[in-house]
């Protein structure tokens, strides 16, 4: 929110208490408290006017907690995010007579303390500046507009609080949620926390996240605070984000990396770290599509169709009508369109399927359940006492009351019953339509704050049934909304958007924004949710998303199964499918990764290097992982731009190991639909499954390692047990001694795998420029020109 106009004038009906003097300074344990007033030229200065209390503090190691109060009697209902803490041993020292330094780990925050002088800075190991306060920016804010003015001395305003914090000359800024606008946020202006059902083409998002990276690749912002946070970004002052919230305090915490992926490991361990998906997830998922006619024979055809024409198939899911329309949700198969719902069920099971369906938080009041809910008061209620309903989405629809554990227990029983009967996941639609006033909640949250929060909690829930039932690494969501620790509750997916190259380059934006938020497994809808894409859409499509964590076909009014869009379609959808297998030995490293250190299996090209500037705003490629750079062909003509960030030696196409690339260079290429800018990163050792036809083959058989040089440093490879993902089955080292020798061990135990140098190498059998080598020892030297 914008409450100023230019430099020199505050907005009609605005008072701003600016902090300028810090009056007091008192250490609390490994705390530190201060009370800032205004700037103090006479006693009667301290008369009539606001102080903010300031409270600075540690969690964890270089990471510093700043919260500032206006007034400490403000009542707080919550909710609030639940925080993780460490071990932290912070110093408060004095730097000089007016400079009060606050240091955790490599992080510190100096504070001048001389009259009437208050600013504050954040600082790194080497002194220098990440963030800073600098002149007014910090207050409180009155609002005055919508308050009586016959109401005189006694009128009551609405209250902000505001932290601005500076900018530097060459600083982009990241993350804030799944955003489809433009990547480096600066450039969005402003930011309101709210999460909206706004589709992807828009300012608003499913995924609100009070999160942010610098592009200095040191340093993020979290804002502690699930309610509506307004970012104002390089707008009301073009060298700052302004940062408000509504009522009588604000916390922040500065996260110091000095990388990108060091402050989102950090961040996550903070806010919590992903679970493991189970390896099922990673195969390709298929839907019914959102409005469709689908019964058993449909489903059944389209299984058939997969068979017929060997593509594999990992995950069904039905989609929001295999219940009875205005029934949502009652948890029942459409007894007319799935009269044996437990045979089909298990039907699926035999063919090696498994399955997902449709949910979301409402109970229509046609629902069986709508009675019980209200009779026993599992529903948000509205002030009065009645249940909250509205037909803006089902007729006549309640909400589930999630701070209630009783209807916590009853919703996830109906869940369990599910389960129970075959299905293995849940889609957990929507969340995003909370009213934010004119309601209670069971345990008295705050409307406001819940607004945001709500699917937490909905989240939340339905993934505890998924643990309780199956167990851990066996299960997962697909969830469409998020705030912050919504991380934990993967896989999220990217909501509606239409069949274009213009959306498939938004929905890319907003997986990249989403990664930099923490939410470290993504998916989209392959083909486009809105309209029918054309077969060249379709099949570039088939090929970002078969390239992304997790992959699914779903459309809303037209089905996404390939022969639709021709036999060609089928070829390209196969060839996909068939690389992602080959990758899973990879992919479940890289997955097994972001569950211990939060690092986003899809990230963008800057975080991989934030030394090149020529990275900062690229958003049209991605790399997957750590090894793999991927750029998406947006073109009906088949023509891809992309850039090859600056490294030591050369950069190898996945299709075709003698094809080179220099770094630090653009480049244009044509590509049939068969291929695409697939680049495996100089220094770097990738395994591999060639022979693999399913993601649950056993990572050990037939393994190979794709070596692009040169390797300077130590490199270990998990290979990851697909029936349990958070279990390394064996641990392979690469190891150069500094005279071109690289040397590989396995473990203790002998196993059979090769090699794949891309490029030149001396001994083994050469082919096309790729020389193989196999061992059955447990260790194999290889030697690189």
């Amino acid at each position: 929110m914008m409450f100023t106009e230019g430099m020199w004038r505050i907005k009609e009906g605005i008072h701003i208490d600016w902090m300028g003097n810090v009056e007091k300074t008192t250490e609390l344990g490994s705390d530190l408290k201060l009370l800032l007033t205004k700037p103090l030229m006479r006693r009667g200065d301290t008369l009539n006017s606001a102080t903010i209390t300031t409270r600075i503090s540690s969690p964890a190691e270089d990471v510093i907690r700043v919260k500032y109060i206006h007034w400490a009697g403000e009542l707080d209902n919550g909710p609030h995010f639940k925080l993780n803490s460490s071990e932290s041993k912070p110093k408060v020292s004095r730097e000089s007579t007016d400079l009060l330094k606050y240091e955790s780990g490599k992080l510190s925050m100096t504070i001048n303390t001389a009259k009437n002088s208050f600013s504050a800075a954040f600082l790194d190991k080497d002194g220098e500046t990440l963030t800073s306060h600098s002149f007014r920016s910090v207050g409180y804010v009155g609002d005055e507009r919508n308050v009586p003015y016959e109401d005189g001395l006694y009128r009551e305003r609405e209250g902000y609080m505001l932290a601005e914090l500076d900018l530097g000359v060459h600083e982009h800024l990241y993350g804030l949620g799944e955003r489809f606008g433009p990547f480096v946020k600066k450039y969005s202006r402003l930011i309101d926390m709210s999460n909206e059902d706004g589709g992807t083409s828009s300012q608003m998002a499913y995924k609100n996240i009070p999160f942010y990276i610098s592009s200095k690749g040191s340093y993020g912002v979290f804002v502690n605070h699930p309610g509506r946070v307004s970012f104002e970004l390089q707008s009301e002052r073009t060298t700052r984000v302004n940062i408000s919230v509504p009522g009588e305090s604000i916390e922040y915490f500065i996260i110091y990396g000095p990388t990108p992926a060091e402050i989102l490991s950090k961040y996550t361990a903070l806010t919590g770290r992903p679970a493991v998906p189970p390896a099922w997830s990673y195969n390709l998922w298929l839907t019914t599509s959102f409005t469709t006619s689908y019964d058993e024979k449909t489903v059944t055809g389209f299984l058939d169709g997969f068979k017929e024409r060997n593509i594999p198939l990992g995950t069904f899911h039905f989609d929001c009508f295999w219940m009875k329309a205005f029934q949502w949700c009652d948890f029942e198969f459409d007894p007319d369109m799935f009269p044996d719902a437990p045979g089909f069920l298990k039907r699926l099971k035999e063919r090696g399927l498994h399955t997902c369906v449709w949910i979301n938080p409402y109970i229509g009041q046609e629902s069986a359940l709508f009675e019980e809910g209200k009779k026993h008061g599992y529903f948000v209620k509205r002030t009065n006492g009645g249940v909250w309903q509205w037909d803006n989405w089902q007729a006549g629809m309640a909400l589930v009351d999630f701070t209630n554990p009783e209807a916590c227990k009853w919703y996830k029983s109906h869940l369990k019953r599910l389960m129970k009967m075959g299905v293995d996941s849940f889609k957990t639609d929507f969340g995003e339509r909370i009213p934010p006033k004119n309601v209670t909640y069971f345990d008295g949250s705050d409307p406001h704050r819940m607004h945001n929060y709500y699917t937490h909690l909905f989240n939340k829930t339905v993934h505890e049934v998924i643990l309780e039932e199956r167990g851990p690494t066996k299960g997962c969501l697909f969830a469409r909304s998020a705030t912050a620790g919504g991380q934990q509750f993967p896989v999220h997916w990217g909501g509606d958007c239409e069949s274009t190259f213009e959306a498939m380059a938004e929905t890319l934006r907003g997986g990249l924004s989403a990664s930099l938020s923490g939410l470290g497994f993504w998916a989209h809808d392959i083909g486009g949710f809105e309209g029918k894409p054309d077969p060249e859409l379709y099949m570039r499509w088939c090929q970002f998303g078969l390239l992304s964590s997790h992959s699914r076909l779903h459309g809303s009014s037209s089905y996404r199964v390939p022969w639709i869009y021709g036999e060609e379609a089928c070829d390209v959808l196969r060839d996909c499918v068939t690389r992602k297998l080959k990758l899973m030995p990879y992919l479940l490293q890289e997955g097994l990764r972001t569950h211990k250190t939060g690092v986003p299996m899809m990230r963008p090209t800057f975080f991989e290097y934030p030394e090149d500037f020529n990275t900062y705003a690229v958003d049209t490629q991605y790399f997957l992982g750590s090894n793999l750079l991927v750029a998406p062909v947006f073109s009906k003509k088949n023509t891809v731009r992309f850039y090859v960030p600056e490294s030591e030696g050369k950069w190898v196409s996945w299709f075709d190991k003698e094809k080179q690339y220099e770094g630090g260079k653009w480049y244009t290429e044509t590509h049939s639909f068969l291929s695409l800018p697939l680049l495996i990163r100089p220094g770097t050792v990738t395994a591999i499954n060639p022979s693999a036809t399913d993601v649950m083959d056993d990572g050990n058989k037939e393994l190979e390692l794709l070596v692009n040089g040169p390797i300077k440093e130590k490199i270990t490879l998990d290979i990851v047990d697909p029936n349990q993902p958070d279990s390394v089955l064996r641990t392979i080292t690469a190891e150069p001694d500094g005279n071109n020798q690289l040397t590989f061990k396995v473990g203790e135990e002998p196993a059979t795998w090769s090699v794949v140098y891309c490029g030149k190498a001396q001994g083994g059998s050469t082919e096309k420029g790729v020389t193989k080598f196999t061992s059955n020892s447990h260790s194999l030297t290889i030697c690189l020109e």
